[in-house]
Parts: structure tokens; sequence; C-alpha cells
């Protein structure tokens, strides 16, 4: 079987498509993979880096703005809607593909688009609660649309073409139950443990502050233990300012650059505090964890405020604005909850009816029914 995967533009995007090509590719080894992006894409280093081939196809949406480097990005970017269909034709043509399957991202449009007028099976997958614009075009073209809940279904207007398969999260997060990952992090007395992260960059605004946040906990004697990753952007200003207000080297906060050990640290955690992406959001549910969740407000159609909304409708997340927040409102918003034992299994046991830690095998199952 030949199968292509088109995806570009953020992680959330990629990795469900790395996902299923793995798991197709062990239950029929001899199966074919293709991935199509944007040339300079992240989403080409995460290919390749994966072992599959690559090829590109010239992609990129419209910015909003008059100032002369918009225009000319604008400009471009027309060009590459006329160039695009043709690219795509000519690779889907070359690699003669049984099956297309778009993850989101601006280069699945041409593709998948092209293979349905081809009458190649396809199918897309959305990470996000609420379609994205290439979602949203693709909906008609797609013969099904796979979604992480079924809250999903109703911003659809094909309902009938909705598939609620989840969203793939990385295997080794489930190999350590809370108790063994306590261990393995050195966490030997019964304080509950939060972890805190705003994107693997970080976030300027919200890591200063945490800065408040940490002096809050501190004062009150560190009730919890914390792992807080300020991000490769934030880190040195973070070291810095944490010097200056003598919070280094106390004992049970553990500020780091990057968690390079998430699956164990995720584990471990009783309450995480995060951002709402469809990554974090897919990680969440499928271990069935607290959040305090403060989505970002910079994102492209409001798209985090609606994965957190879902999971606070159904009491999994309690989620806060980043306008108007500070440090000490967060300590005492996070307190609450990890002082409550109560509330935090109740929160767990609505994350967890959420989760679905099948997601790839239900992917799967979704796109080898439109082979049959």
């Amino acid at each position: 079987m030949r199968v292509i995967f088109t995806c570009g533009g953020t992680a959330g995007h990629v990795n469900p498509a790395l996902a299923l090509a793995g798991y197709m590719c062990e239950k029929d080894p001899d199966t074919e993979v293709l991935f199509v992006g944007t040339p300079r894409g992240m989403e080409r280093k995460l290919v390749e880096k994966a072992g599959y081939d690559f090829r590109g196809v010239e992609v990129s949406g419209l910015q909003r703005s008059f100032a002369p480097a918009a225009i000319g990005h604008n400009v471009k970017s027309v060009c590459h809607l006329l160039t695009a269909p043709g690219h795509a034709k000519a690779i889907l043509r070359d690699f003669q593909p049984d099956l297309v399957v778009g993850t989101g991202g601006y280069a699945s449009y041409p593709v998948v688009k092209q293979a349905a007028k081809l009458g190649i099976p396809t199918a897309v997958h959305e990470s996000n609660a609420v379609p994205g614009l290439t979602t949203k075009m693709l909906e008609n073209f797609a013969q099904c649309v796979m979604v992480g809940f079924e809250d999903c279904r109703r911003y659809y207007q094909n309902p009938e073409k909705i598939v609620v398969t989840g969203t793939p999260v990385r295997g080794d997060f489930f190999t350590l139950s809370r108790e063994e990952a306590r261990a393995k992090l050195g966490l030997n007395d019964d304080r509950p443990l939060l972890v805190s992260f705003w994107g693997s960059l970080g976030a300027s605004n919200m890591n200063a502050k945490m800065l408040d946040f940490f002096d809050a906990e501190v004062a009150a004697g560190q009730p919890f233990h914390h792992i807080h990753a300020a991000g490769s952007s934030g880190w040195e200003n973070m070291q810095k300012s944490m010097a200056e207000r003598k919070l280094e080297h106390r004992p049970g906060l553990d500020v780091r650059e990057y968690i390079y050990d998430m699956a164990t640290v995720m584990a471990a955690a009783d309450l995480v505090m995060c951002r709402a992406g469809a990554s974090t959001v897919s990680e969440l549910t499928a271990l069935g964890k607290p959040a305090l969740m403060v989505p970002s407000p910079y994102v492209t159609n409001h798209h985090q405020e609606k994965n957190a909304q879902i999971l606070a409708d159904h009491g999994g997340a309690c989620v806060v604005a980043e306008e108007g927040c500070d440090g000490k409102s967060l300590y005492e918003a996070a307190a609450a909850i990890l002082e409550d034992r109560e509330k935090r299994a109740a929160m767990s046991k609505e994350m967890e009816a959420l989760g679905i830690r099948s997601a790839t095998e239900r992917i799967y199952e979704a796109v080898m029914a439109l082979l049959k």
C-alpha cells in the first residue's frame, strides 16, 4: 500500500501523521509512505528525522496587514495558490498513492483536494476542538474527518462524515504509574506535584508572572513540589531573575529550560498548569490529569480557548484568561486545586472520560475503512 500524509505548520499537525505512519508500517512492513509539506516548514525536519521521504509544495497563508512586508508576502501567497494545485497533482501522479491523509497545515489543502478530484480515498484529521481553515475548506472534499472529541461534531456542516478518533499520544506516556514516576523523580514525601509549562519556547509574559507565583509558593512554605519549564527563549532571563529574588536552590522548586523527561513528569503530576494546544490537550485527557489552563490569546481563531473550554465544560480543567491574571492569583488557583484531593479526583475522572488512548488504532481503522 502507498500512502501520502500531508501536514505542516506545527508539531500538533505533524505528530498525528507520524504516529499513524509508524502504526501502518508496523501492521504492514511493505507500506510505502511519502510526506508532503511546505519546503521550509518545521515539518520537513520532523519527517526526515523520522526516516520518511518528503516532498514540498509551496503554500502560505495571507497576512492581514498593509505593511510593505505583508503586501509582499501576500503577493507570494497568491502566486503559491495558483501553482500549488499543479505541484500537488504532479506529486500524486508520480507517487500513485492508494490513500491520502491530511492532518492540518496549509500544504494539506491542495494535496487532499487534488487527490479527491482524482478519485483517491482521502481523510482529514483535526487536532483542535474546532476546525481550522484548512479543515473547513477540505470538509466537502475529504471522505471522512477525524476529530478528538464528540463535542467537535457540532462544528461541521457534514456531521455524518465525522469520526471520533482522538489524537495520538506517544506510547511512553503510559509506561509508568504515578507512584513509579514519583519514585523516579525522587519525590519521597506526600506533597502533590504541580507541573507547569507554556510551550517548548516558553512565553515571556507568562514566565514573568511565574516569578511572582514562585514568591507566593515560597512564602506559603512550599506546600507542593513544582517542576516548571521556562522554555529556551525565556531561560536566561528566568535564571537571572530567580537569582535576584533568591529563588534558586529551593528544595521542591525545580525550574528547568525544558522538560526532557516529559513522559515521566506528566505521569507523576497531580496538576498541570499550561496552555491549551491540541497536543497538550490530548496528553492531559489520555493521562487523566487535572489542568489549570491559560490559553494563548495569540493563536489564530482562538483555537486554544475553544480547546480549553471543552475540558472545562466537562469539569476536567479550570480556565484562566491571560489578560488580567497575575502570579499571585495563579498561585491561589493552583493551590486551591492541589489542597483539595476530592476535587482533583473528580477532575481526573472527567479528563480520563474524555481521553482516547487508542487514538492511533482508531485513526487506522477509519482510514482503512475507506479502502474497503
